[in-house]
C-alpha cells in the first residue's frame, strides 16, 4: 500500500532536486529524524519552526542542542533577535534562497518544523498580501482592549477557520494580523497560501510523524518538565523587560511571565504550558492531516523504512 501511495505521489514530482519536509505535532521527534536523514544524505537542515528563529529563546523553543547544530549545518535557527520582526514573506524568500544554495552542493535539502503556514509557504508559495490601513489595526487593537482576546478568536474562527486551526490562539498579534488581512481584502488570510504547488525548480517529498493522542500528550508533558529542569524559568526571567514583544507572546514564555508577575504559582504555570501545548498540537495535526501528499509514519518508525520510501520516490 505504501509503495502504491509513493507511486501516486511521484506523479506530482518534477526536476532532479529534492526537498524533504518533515512535519507533525510538537515533541513527536521531528528533529531526531531530520538529523538522521541529513547525515544519511549528507545534506543540511532548514528550520520551519517560527519560534526557533530567535537567538534569545532556547530552552522554551526546544532547539537542537549545540552538538546537533554543530554536527549538521542548520539554517534559520538563531538568525533573528526577539526585537526584530520576521514575516512569513521574508521567511519564504530566505528559505528558497537557502534551498537553492544547498542544491548547488547536494541533490536533497531538508525542511523540518511544526509551523504549518511556514511549511506551506515553501511548498505552495504566497500570493502578495495587501497593505493594511492603520485605522483597521487600531480598531482591532481597541477590540482586544475592550472585548478581550476570546472575542477576536471567535471572530477569526468565523472568518477563517483554517488559520484559526493553525496559529497560536494565545498570541493576540498573530490573530490581529490574520484578521486585518482577512477584513481588509475580503479574503481569508489562509487563502494567500497558494493551493497548488508552484514550480520551485525542485520536487517536494512530504514526510509526517504522528502518534495516538495519548502518546503525543505524554511526550509534551515530559518535554515541558525537562524544560523546567533545564532552566526555563531563568531563561524567561532574563527576558522580562521584553515581555510585551510579539516574539515572546508564545507558549512556554507567557505562562512563565505570568508566574514571575505573581498571577500564577509555578505549578499552575507549568500546567498551563502543558495544556496550551497540547491544544496547539491538536491544531497542528488538524492542519497537516488536511494535506493529501504527506506520507505518514508512526513515532516508533524504522528509519530504514522512511529512507526506502524516499529512495523509491527519487528512483522512480
Amino acid at each position: 500500500m505504501m509503495q502504491s501511495f509513493a507511486q501516486n505521489v511521484v506523479s506530482h514530482l518534477r526536476m532532479d532536486k529534492y526537498l524533504i519536509t518533515i512535519v507533525g505535532p510538537t515533541a513527536i521527534g521531528k528533529t531526531n529524524l531530520s538529523l538522521v536523514l541529513a547525515n544519511y544524505y549528507n545534506t543540511e537542515i532548514i528550520s520551519a519552526d517560527s519560534r526557533q528563529f530567535y537567538k534569545e529563546m532556547n530552552i522554551g523553543t526546544a532547539k537542537p542542542s549545540n552538538k546537533e547544530l554543530n554536527d549538521v549545518k542548520h539554517h534559520l535557527i538563531n538568525n533573528k533577535s526577539i526585537t526584530e520582526i520576521y514575516t512569513l514573506g521574508e521567511f519564504e524568500k530566505d528559505t528558497i534562497e537557502i534551498i537553492n544554495n544547498i542544491h548547488e552542493k547536494s541533490d536533497l535539502a531538508i525542511l523540518v518544523g511544526g509551523s504549518g503556514l511556514y511549511v506551506d509557504a515553501i511548498i505552495y508559495g504566497l500570493d502578495k498580501i495587501p497593505k493594511i490601513e492603520n485605522s483597521l489595526r487600531e480598531l482591532l487593537n481597541n477590540e482586544l482592549e475592550t472585548k478581550g482576546i476570546i472575542y477576536l478568536q471567535n471572530k477569526l474562527k468565523k472568518l477563517d477557520l483554517t488559520t484559526y486551526n493553525s496559529i497560536d490562539l494565545k498570541n493576540h498579534r498573530r490573530i490581529i494580523r490574520a484578521l486585518e488581512v482577512t477584513i481588509s481584502s475580503g479574503k481569508p488570510y489562509s487563502s494567500y497560501l497558494k493551493k497548488t504547488k508552484i514550480n520551485r525548480g525542485f520536487k517536494v517529498i512530504e514526510i509526517g510523524i504522528n502518534a495516538d493522542r495519548e502518546i503525543v500528550y505524554e511526550r509534551i508533558n515530559n518535554r515541558v518538565d525537562k524544560m523546567i529542569k533545564d532552566g526555563l524559568v531563568n531563561e524567561v526571567e532574563q527576558l522580562l523587560e521584553y515581555k510585551k514583544l510579539n516574539s515572546l507572546n508564545t507558549i512556554g514564555y507567557k505562562e512563565i511571565f505570568n508566574y514571575l508577575s505573581g498571577e500564577l504559582n509555578l505549578d499552575l504555570a507549568i500546567d498551563e504550558i502543558k495544556k496550551n501545548t497540547r491544544r496547539f498540537s491538536k491544531r497542528q495535526v488538524t492542519w497537516f492531516k488536511s494535506k493529501k501528499n504527506i506520507i505518514w509514519f508512526s513515532q516508533n518508525y524504522k528509519v530504514k523504512n522512511i529512507i526506502k520510501t524516499i529512495d523509491e520516490l527519487i528512483n522512480n
